[in-house]
């Protein structure tokens, strides 16, 4: 969005945000109905269409994408020409994305939210509209992921369609996988681990099998420690120490 002529950064940043919460909205009265496998075929399945859907759409670039997005001016004031101002730029929003995640999960509508997750048909007895709610949740982190492609694209100047492919899906269910499930510092060290594996792995003999290996990991995750990194040293630490 931000390579449109008038558009400065952060509108660019906020416009795709939005337009990524309007349709997880969408997509999310389509597949909250759905459970477990079906669920994530259905979200799948949506994603793909989007997919083709930007290969086929003038906006977008087609398969080239968005090249040479501008960085600009943050507020006509801050260039985020200098990569150390993009870095704090990108640092806050960071902070407040975490800051949102965290009141998230431990407002009351979160712990409705792990209710649904422990027990959904109790939650509904208890009078919980769990479909809202699941929305909700669903809209949230689709307005999250639109903020981090937003500022993606202004960061590397580029929208590749890439990172509308199943395969992004795919990382992020790695990432969390790896770091752990159900835990705010999991995903955060598994987006490191698995972002610096492929950086290491792209510039040694190995660059060829950096989706073989990162499969395996996957597979050895599944198997090994399910909970995660995060995960396994919470269990550690609360056998040794309580």
């Amino acid at each position: 969005m931000a390579s449109y002529p008038g558009l400065t950064p952060e509108l660019g940043i906020m416009a795709g945000t939005l337009l990524a919460t309007l349709l997880g909205a969408l997509f999310g009265v389509l597949s909250i109905r759905r459970q477990g496998i079906y669920f994530a075929m259905v979200t799948l399945a949506l994603a793909q269409l989007m997919f083709f859907v930007y290969i086929q759409a003038p906006f977008t670039g087609g398969e080239d994408g968005l090249h040479g997005v501008p960085r600009g001016e943050l507020f006509g004031v801050i260039s985020l020409r200098s990569n150390l101002a993009m870095y704090y730029f990108v640092f806050v929003i960071f902070l407040f994305g975490y800051a949102l995640i965290q009141r998230t999960v431990h407002s009351p509508f979160g712990q409705v939210l792990k209710a649904i997750r422990e027990n959904e048909p109790r939650a509904i007895s208890l009078g919980y509209n769990t479909d809202a709610y699941k929305l909700v949740a669903f809209v949230i982190s689709a307005g999250l992921a639109g903020l981090a492609g937003s500022t993606k694209t202004v960061v590397f100047q580029l929208a590749s369609l890439t990172d509308a492919h199943w395969h992004m899906s795919g990382e992020v269910i790695l990432m969390t996988l790896l770091g752990g499930v159900g835990t705010l510092l999991g995903p955060l060290m598994g987006a490191g681990i698995v972002v610096s594996l492929q950086h290491l792995l792209a510039q040694s003999p190995l660059g060829n099998w950096v989706s073989v290996i990162l499969g395996i990991i996957f597979v050895v995750c599944v198997l090994s420690f399910r909970s995660g990194i995060i995960g396994e040293l919470d269990k550690m630490y609360r056998k040794n120490f309580k």
